[in-house]
């Protein structure tokens, strides 16, 4: 059995009470329009512009200092958790669909579940 994988999300996370003055610098430092301001109706997700060959950029408002990580989408997230860990990744926390990992660098990101469709151009393929 296989699965795929890629780059999918950079996410700034935003240590902030008003994610709102912060998409709009990101939106203006990096030239793309805004998406969506608050994604989900809680302030916590925004989305800025990006072409379909890009990855997706995220603000997520965090409790955690600020920081960025990535994202990597996957059509099986736990077969691609279990590869990550067999390269000396971590699993630290199963939130709703998706894994919080770490790297041996100490780097968190996550793996989560296909964010566009098509997968793209740069689409990798895992036996299992």
């Amino acid at each position: 059995m296989s699965h795929h994988s890629r780059l999918s999300t950079f996410v700034l996370d935003c240590n902030v009470d008003d994610l709102a003055p912060h998409v709009e610098f990101w939106s203006k430092a990096l030239g793309k329009g805004i998406v969506s301001a608050d994604q989900d109706g809680d302030g916590k997700y925004a989305e800025l512009k990006t072409e379909r060959d890009e990855p997706i950029l995220l603000l997520q408002r965090v409790s955690h200092p600020s920081r960025i990580h990535l994202d990597i989408e996957a059509d099986d997230v736990d077969a691609e958790a279990a590869r990550l860990e067999k390269l000396g990744a971590k699993r630290i926390e199963k939130v709703h669909t998706w894994w919080v990992m770490e790297a041996p660098s100490g780097h968190r990101f996550c793996v989560v579940r296909q964010q566009r469709t098509p997968f793209g151009p740069h689409l990798n393929a895992w036996n299992d």
